[in-house]
């Protein structure tokens, strides 16, 4: 779905509310998670839409795996997210990553721009 200009900045606005939303409700839920973010290719827009939960630390990262269903809290909490925004997460090629502020200050100096660029260029 091709967007315009106008449409792309109302779709970010809407994305950004609705992802901070689910963001606060993690923080409150979540151990270890500190914040999230989202990248996206308006050219290529639902599929290349990316959010990114990113925790403190790798331990606690990696504890998510293990943990009592945080994962799956993760995933409803951006399901619900891109539903409230129109958009069907089926849809989408790699909708939800996990990382660490300690993985981005190791491998990429703390820069997240280089890190997250990297990486959306990487699931192509």
């Amino acid at each position: 779905m091709l967007l315009g200009k106008r449409d792309q900045t109302r779709m970010e606005r809407q994305l950004s509310s609705c992802l901070t939303q689910a963001c606060e409700a993690g923080k409150a839920e979540i151990v270890g998670f500190n914040w999230l973010t989202h990248e996206v290719d308006y050219a290529r827009f639902p599929e290349s839409l990316q959010v990114t939960w990113v925790f403190a630390t790798e331990a606690q990262q990696r504890a998510l795996a293990i943990g009592q269903g945080q994962g799956a809290r993760m995933q409803a909490l951006t399901r619900a997210a891109l539903a409230e925004a129109g958009i069907d997460m089926d849809a989408l090629i790699a909708p939800v990553r996990f990382d660490s502020e300690e993985a981005c200050k190791r491998n990429d100096g703390g820069d997240w721009q280089r890190r997250l660029a990297r990486n959306a260029t990487t699931r192509h």
